[in-house]
C-alpha cells in the first residue's frame, strides 16, 4: 500500500495545517508520529475520536503510531481551548483514568503488528522524575516568553481577567519535551494533534532542532463541530463517552443515528474507515431520499461496531429499528415512511428545548389553554412517540427523535408530527 496517507487525510477533511515538508516525509519512508490523549476521565468521549482514528489510519497505511497518555502533564492541564485553569487530578485518579484509556485505544489500534506495532507511552515516565533546574537550563533557555505569550492557547487567556497560572503556562515546554523524549527513545519524527495544538507541536518541533539538529514534523486536524456550529460530541445530557459504562450503546448508537444531514457525508469520511466509493454512494443516498436517512444508519453502525463490537453494534440497530414502534415489527424505516406522509411541523433542532410540553401543545392546536394542556398530561392522556407522558415539565429534545427527524406527538386519535430542521 502507498504510504502517502496524505492524500488520504486531505480527502477526508482531516488537513488543517502542517509544518513544510510533511507531505513529503509521509511519502517517502514508514513514520513514527504520535498523539497525545489527556487523561482526565477514566475513558475517551467521542471528540477523542479523531485522533483516535488518525492513529488508526496511519498505522493502515505502514506508519507507526504511538499514543500518549499524559500521566505527567495530565498533572499541569493543557490550556489549549480553555477559557479557566483546569481542576488538577492527583495521581491515582490519574492512573485510573489511564488504564481506562488504554483498554479503548486497544480497539483501535494494532500493538501486535510485526511491521508497524502500536505502541502506548505515559509521559510520566521522564516528567515525573525530571530535575527542574535541568529542565530549565536544558530546555527551557531555548524558549522566549515573547514567543510562548504569541502562542494562541496562551494569548486567548492572557487576554482574559482570570489570566493564566505559571502551572499552565509551563505546560508547552513539557510538551516539546515530551517530542524530544520521544524522538530520542522511539524516532518519532511526526506529532499530531487538533488544529488547537498547532502552537505546542511547533515548539516540539523546534526543540528537536535545536537540540538534536533534526527536522521533525507537525500535522494538525480541523476541530470538529456541527453545521449549527455546536461543539461536537456535546448533547443535553452531556458528553458521549465510548465507555458502554457511561453512555450506553444503544444511546452511542442513536447519538450518530440523529447525525443532521449537512453533517453527515463528513462525519462518515472523519470516523469510518468506509471507502470513497461507498461514502458517494451514501452522499447520493442523502440527496436523493434524505428522509430515508442511510447515510446516518450506515454512520452508526459503523462507529457503534468500532468501538463496542460488530455484536453489539447489530443489537443496537435492532433496537433502534424496534423504538417506539406503535405496530408490531414495524421498523425504524417503515416508521420514517409512515411519518414522512403525514403533514408535519417543521422545528429548529435547537428551538426544541424552548417550549415546555403544555405550551408546545396549545401551539399544535392538541388543547385550548395551558391549564387544560397540563390536566391531559398528568392524566396520561397525551403521548410521545406513541410513550405515555405525563410530567407538564417536560421539554422535548433531539433525543425524542428515535430517526433523528421526526417526533410523534398524540391525543387521543389526534396526531401531530414535528420535523427537526
Amino acid at each position: 500500500m502507498s504510504l502517502d496517507i496524505y492524500q488520504e487525510l486531505d480527502w477526508r477533511g482531516l488537513v488543517y495545517g502542517g509544518t513544510d515538508g510533511v507531505r513529503e516525509a509521509l511519502a517517502r519512508e514508514p513514520v513514527t508520529a504520535y498523539i497525545g490523549f489527556d487523561p482526565t476521565a477514566s475513558s475517551l468521549h467521542v471528540g477523542s475520536l479523531l485522533p483516535v482514528m488518525a492513529l488508526a489510519r496511519l498505522q493502515r497505511f505502514g506508519h507507526r503510531p504511538i499514543a500518549i497518555v499524559g500521566g505527567g502533564t495530565g498533572m499541569i492541564g493543557d490550556p489549549s481551548g480553555k477559557t479557566q485553569e483546569r481542576l488538577l487530578l492527583g495521581r491515582d485518579q490519574i492512573e485510573e483514568n489511564l488504564q481506562g484509556i488504554r483498554g479503548q485505544l486497544s480497539r483501535f489500534l494494532d500493538f501486535e503488528s510485526t511491521a508497524a506495532p502500536a505502541r502506548i507511552v505515559n509521559n510520566a515516565e521522564w516528567l515525573a522524575s525530571l530535575d527542574l533546574m535541568t529542565f530549565l537550563r536544558d530546555v527551557g533557555k531555548h524558549f522566549t516568553v515573547n514567543a510562548m505569550l504569541a502562542k494562541e492557547s496562551v494569548k486567548r487567556r492572557v487576554q482574559q481577567e482570570e489570566g493564566i497560572s505559571f502551572t499552565e503556562f509551563s505546560y508547552l515546554l513539557l510538551q516539546a519535551y515530551d517530542f524530544l523524549m520521544l524522538f530520542d527513545r522511539c524516532g518519532c519524527t511526526l506529532q499530531m494533534g487538533g488544529s488547537d495544538q498547532w502552537g505546542n507541536i511547533t515548539a516540539g518541533c523546534e526543540l528537536v532542532r535545536k537540540l538534536r539538529g533534526a527536522r521533525v514534523h507537525g500535522l494538525v486536524m480541523p476541530l470538529v463541530t456541527t453545521a449549527s456550529g455546536v461543539k461536537f460530541g456535546k448533547t443535553e445530557a452531556g458528553a458521549v463517552w465510548l465507555d458502554e459504562g457511561r453512555t450506553s450503546t444503544q444511546d452511542f448508537y442513536q447519538f450518530w443515528l440523529r447525525t443532521d444531514d449537512q453533517d453527515v457525508v463528513r462525519y462518515l469520511k472523519s470516523f469510518t474507515f468506509l471507502s470513497r466509493d461507498r461514502i458517494s454512494e451514501l452522499a447520493e443516498a442523502t440527496e436523493r431520499a434524505p428522509e430515508a436517512r442511510e447515510a446516518q444508519r450506515a454512520l452508526a453502525r459503523e462507529v457503534t461496531a468500532l468501538v463496542h463490537g460488530e455484536d453489539k453494534a447489530i443489537a443496537a440497530e435492532g433496537a433502534a429499528a424496534r423504538l417506539y414502534s406503535k405496530h408490531a415489527g414495524e421498523t425504524l424505516e417503515e416508521r420514517t415512511a409512515r411519518l414522512t406522509a403525514v403533514p408535519a411541523t417543521v422545528v429548529p433542532r435547537a428551538g426544541l428545548m424552548e417550549l415546555r410540553l403544555p405550551k408546545l401543545l396549545v401551539e399544535l392546536g392538541l388543547a385550548p389553554s395551558a391549564n387544560q394542556a397540563s390536566t391531559l398530561i398528568k392524566g396520561g392522556g397525551f403521548r410521545v412517540n406513541n410513550k405515555p407522558e405525563t410530567d407538564i415539565n417536560r421539554r422535548l429534545s433531539v433525543e425524542d427523535a428515535p430517526d433523528g427527524l421526526f417526533i410523534e406527538l398524540s391525543r387521543g386519535k389526534e396526531k401531530r408530527v414535528l420535523k427537526l430542521g
